[in-house]
């Protein structure tokens, strides 16, 4: 599934792919409903009527993702409401043991997200996430979502990489289609992002997995292979 021994860097979405998509999922279907109809005196169903196809129709582009954008549209603080609800950020099954391994393997792991600074502090604060990874990358630095094949271009001037030597692991089948046509070598579906929702159908031509103890044993083996001298 991932040819380990080829690979110099690994690339690691961060919602969905490293901590519970559930937090988000919960967030904008149900949290932000419940307080922008508090300020609309809106019904909760009748605020998700309105809110959802508002936000449907950034889906994809820098906005679905910006916190400032939806702040300003909604004159309402995305980042504080977040952290209410901030109980509900964590890591998705055996992501830490799979991080440590990759640690130790001697592969450069780098965080590259589409989440907001805002956001993505909240959710290192509750996770020490960036402990654990070499770098993140955060698209909002680009100025592009990570679905632009542009992105990818960018992407080199913040971490230089080789393409060929590269795995890009996300639970989202549009950014991984527009990573492989970037270049990208190798690709990772995460089937299972969300720890209250079913998993998804698997892509027709992208590998995935569930959770990471899926491919661990065979990271694991990579360590154990001496490097040459």
């Amino acid at each position: 599934m991932v040819n380990w021994s080829s690979l110099e860097t690994v690339f690691l979405d961060m919602d969905g792919t490293l901590l519970d998509l559930h937090f988000d999922n919960h967030f904008w279907l149900e949290h932000l409903p419940l307080r922008y109809g508090e300020r609309n005196n809106l019904a909760h169903q009748a605020a998700k009527d309105e809110l959802i196809p508002m936000i449907m129709a950034e889906r994809g582009s820098l906005n679905w993702y910006c916190t400032d954008y939806w702040s300003d549209r909604l004159a309402l603080d995305i980042t504080g409401l977040k952290a209410e609800v901030g109980d509900r950020i964590g890591y998705r099954p055996h992501v830490t043991e799979f991080l440590d391994a990759l640690r130790q393997s001697g592969l450069r792991s780098v965080i590259v997200t589409n989440c907001h600074p805002d956001p993505l502090k909240l959710k290192l604060e509750r996770t020490g996430l960036d402990q654990r990874v070499d770098a993140i990358v955060s698209s909002h630095q680009l100025g592009k979502a990570k679905e632009d094949p542009q992105f990818w271009r960018d992407l080199q001037q913040l971490t230089p990489y080789d393409a060929g030597a590269t795995l890009m692991v996300d639970d989202s089948f549009p950014v991984l289609e527009s990573a492989r046509a970037a270049g990208i070598a190798q690709c990772l579906a995460v089937l299972a992002p969300d720890s209250q929702q079913a998993a998804r159908e698997r892509h027709p031509d992208i590998p995935g997995i569930h959770h990471f103890d899926e491919i661990l044993p065979a990271l694991r083996q990579r360590q154990a292979v001496p490097s040459p001298r």
